[in-house]
């Protein structure tokens, strides 16, 4: 759903940027690396110690990288295999390590065994997601269906309600703190929801893939 709309919109914002990176001599797998070892350092050195706002400015500086280092191979005419494989490696790892500083605080400091549970089961849930069209795609079924809750979904609601709640821990606003155990419920459910419709697809073209096949072998016979 925000990959329809919002990534186009980023795209153009973030094109001049990108043209100056490759003036610059920067390649797109630079870019993709360092922004992923931007988020990682984000979530892994902030979350654990419950600065979530900070964890958040530092995290969503990097996490345009994905957008600006695809703009960039776009603008030099060259998308290569290579670089669809490490970015979409890359984001599974910065996932993991977003929802790894949530569950380790939760782990700790936080002492919430509950919601350490729904935030080990969001980065699961997540990587699963992301599996099944991957895998559905891998033998050689469309997978047609998005799903209600995609990586940009699950990044933007987790990101911007740990933000908010972060006023609470850093400048005391109070009222607030209740928001990230708001987004990492929503995002549990929602992937619980994505990842049912898409095995729910996968099995659906599955059957019809087998039941054409099938059908093409019997008239040749």
């Amino acid at each position: 759903m925000l990959n329809k709309y919002a990534r186009a919109f980023f795209t153009r914002v973030l094109t001049p940027f990108a043209a100056f990176l490759l003036r610059k001599g920067v390649t797109p797998d630079t870019v993709t690396l360092v922004g992923t070892a931007g988020v990682v350092a984000g979530a892994l050195i902030f979350y654990p110690m419950g600065q979530f706002f900070w964890g958040t400015v530092v995290i969503t500086l990097f996490v345009f990288s994905d957008l600006v280092d695809g703009n960039m191979a776009r603008q030099m005419g060259r998308s290569s295999r290579w670089g669809a494989f490490l970015d979409s490696t890359l984001d599974r790892v910065a996932d993991g390590a977003v929802f790894g500083g949530l569950a380790m605080w939760y782990a700790g400091d936080g002492d919430n065994l509950t919601l350490c549970a729904v935030t080990i089961f969001c980065l699961a849930s997540g990587q699963v997601v992301s599996y099944t069209k991957a895998r559905g795609e891998a033998i050689g079924l469309p997978v047609n269906v998005n799903g209600l809750v995609e990586r940009s979904e699950r990044l933007v609601i987790t990101l911007v309600l740990c933000g908010l709640s972060g006023f609470h821990r850093t400048f005391g606003v109070p009222g607030i703190q209740w928001l990230l155990p708001i987004a990492l419920w929503v995002v549990a459910v929602g992937s619980l929801i994505t990842l049912i419709q898409r095995v729910v697809t996968v099995r659906r073209e599955a059957a019809e893939a087998d039941a054409a096949q099938l059908a093409d072998q019997g008239s040749g016979a």
